[in-house]
Parts: C-alpha cells; sequence; structure tokens
C-alpha cells in the first residue's frame, strides 16, 4: 500500500467517523445524566430524513451552498424534537427507558419512510442533493504527506465534530453545568438536595443527545449519500452507542473508538485492493463493522462503569 492509498484510507476512516463521533457524543450527554439512550439509532434517522428534505427544499428555492447549513439545522431541530418524545415518557411518565428507545427507533424508521413516499409521489427515497457539503483544505496543512490528505482535507462537519471532542469534555468536566449533569446520573437524591432540579438537567442532557444525533444523520445525508432511505442509517446509531461505552462514556474515548469503528467501514472499500480479497464473498467484507462492534462490546464488558443512576426513574417526591 503505498503513500497516497493510505491517506486517501485516513481521510476515509475520518468521513465514516464523523457521524459515530457526533451520535456517540449525544449518548453521553444523555447517559450522563441518568438517562438511557438506545434511540440514537431512530434520532440519526429522524436527523438524516430531515437533513435531505430541509436542504432539498433550500436548494430549489435557490440558497445554494446554504443549502447543506439548513439541513443541518433542520436535522438538529427534528432531532431534539425526536429526543423530546423519549425524555416525556422516560422521565416525567418514568416508563421503561430501553422500551422508550426502541419505540423512537421504530417511529424514526416508519414515519421518516411514509413521508418521504407522501413528499415524492411514493418514491423510496428522497432526491439526490446537489448541493451538499464539500471537502475543505487547510491550506499548507494539507499539503503534508499521508495526513495531509488524511486529516486537513475534510468536510466541515468532520472539522466541527473534532472541536465538539474538546468542547464536549471541558463542558462535562471543566464546568458547573458538567458537574452537575454526571451528579444527576450518579446521584441524583444528593444532587437533588444541593437544589440541582433533577429531571430539568435530565431533559437538558437528552434533548442535547438529539441535537447531536441529529447532527450525526445529517452528516451521512450531505457528507456521503447525497440522498435519504430507508437503509441510510443501517446500524450506525448501534455502533455509536458501542463507542461510547468502549470508551467509557468520555468524549476523548468515544472519539478513539469511533474513529476504530470508521475505519472498520472504510477498509470495505480497500478490501478489494487486494488479490486475496477476490475471493470473499462482498457480504462477509460488508460484515466487518457489524462483527468488531460485537466484540468490543464483549471485550467491555466489566471494563466500562457506566453512571450510578443510568436508567433510574427519580421522583423528588421521595428523596
Amino acid at each position: 500500500m503505498d503513500l497516497t492509498t493510505l491517506g486517501q484510507m485516513l481521510n476515509s476512516t475520518l468521513v465514516f467517523s464523523t457521524a459515530l463521533i457526533f451520535a456517540a457524543l449525544g449518548g453521553i450527554f444523555s447517559e450522563r445524566s441518568g438517562v438511557v439512550n438506545i434511540g440514537i439509532e431512530g434520532l440519526m434517522t429522524f436527523g438524516a430524513f430531515a437533513a435531505a428534505i430541509g436542504g432539498y427544499y433550500a436548494q430549489d428555492a435557490g440558497y445554494g451552498s446554504w443549502a447543506p447549513w439548513i439541513g443541518l439545522l433542520c436535522a438538529m431541530l427534528v432531532g431534539m424534537i425526536g429526543s423530546l418524545i423519549h425524555a416525556v415518557a422516560s422521565i416525567t411518565f418514568k416508563a421503561d427507558q430501553t422500551i422508550s428507545g426502541t419505540v423512537i427507533n421504530f417511529l424514526a424508521a416508519g414515519s421518516t419512510l411514509y413521508m418521504v413516499k407522501l413528499l415524492f409521489d411514493g418514491a423510496g427515497e428522497t432526491p439526490y442533493l446537489d448541493e451538499g457539503f464539500i471537502k475543505l483544505q487547510i491550506p499548507w496543512l494539507s499539503d503534508i504527506p499521508v495526513i495531509g490528505n488524511g486529516i486537513f482535507n475534510a468536510y466541515p462537519t468532520t472539522y466541527i465534530a473534532i472541536v465538539l471532542v474538546i468542547v464536549v469534555y471541558l463542558v462535562l468536566f471543566k464546568t458547573p453545568f458538567g458537574l452537575r449533569l454526571r451528579a444527576v446520573g450518579e446521584h441524583p437524591s444528593a444532587a437533588d438536595t444541593l437544589g440541582v432540579n433533577v429531571n430539568r438537567m435530565r431533559y437538558v442532557g437528552v434533548m442535547l443527545s438529539g441535537i447531536l444525533a441529529g447532527m450525526g444523520g445529517a452528516t451521512i445525508t450531505l457528507t456521503t449519500t447525497g440522498t435519504f432511505s430507508h437503509n441510510t442509517i443501517s446500524g450506525q446509531g448501534f455502533i455509536a452507542i458501542a463507542a461510547m461505552i468502549f470508551g467509557k462514556w468520555n468524549p476523548i474515548g468515544a472519539f478513539g473508538a469511533a474513529a476504530f469503528f470508521g475505519f472498520s467501514q472504510a477498509i470495505r472499500n480497500y478490501v478489494g485492493l487486494f488479490e486475496w480479497s477476490k475471493d470473499i464473498p462482498q457480504e462477509f467484507i460488508y460484515m466487518i463493522p457489524y462483527v468488531l462492534t460485537i466484540i468490543v462490546l464483549v471485550s467491555a464488558v466489566g471494563r466500562s462503569a457506566a453512571p450510578k443512576a443510568l436508567g433510574q426513574p427519580y421522583d423528588p417526591g421521595k428523596r
């Protein structure tokens, strides 16, 4: 493998891991507040759908290069609204959080496909976006061998995701807001005693997870596929949850895990370069990211300590 191919593989790794980074960061906000969010997959689906619809109508209205940014904003809004359904069910009505998240996944899969067929005369996918995000080269840095083309020639969403990893880490571990959010996920009664509104903080955590997961879904639509269909997300939300767990609910760790899973997806595009791969069925090659997800989760059992109050509804009247 020459240096050019190595740089391209590094670039593909970042492309595939960007959506996972957004979604994993979203999961961290929710679960650090004590709310299990299995619905990341559904929230990404909502985001991918909203980005496709928003981007399509924005470019149709003549907004040009602003269309993908409008699509991204639509994804953030719809992702937040979708997360509110989960928040109301699991926080206010104290429903089982795993079941509530699963319902979000089914709701997103069914409702988005229905809306696509309704809006586009029964078509199974949205029209292709002519105005999607394009890769941006950072002057001088993009000329560095291997890492220049691999890291500094990326989509805007990739740069945003990397910056957000640092921002989320600082917010969670260096600010009063982050301390309160982690407190309600570890010891909600103690946090309540100190004047922290536990359920309000959990609402904020879940809503932030919806915004970030929506951005993750939008990234796929606006960079790689250019359209939305029923299989646009195809398990990326669950891989993001695995990255969050493997990263021990830490933004830096989740970034590393997301990059690992992104590499496992990128390698599918390059396996065909080797002669020995000709005899391997394509189905086995496409299984690689999902098999690695299972292996990583199994290896993480007993090593990753979840927030102590994760999945436990809180009733302020019974503290």
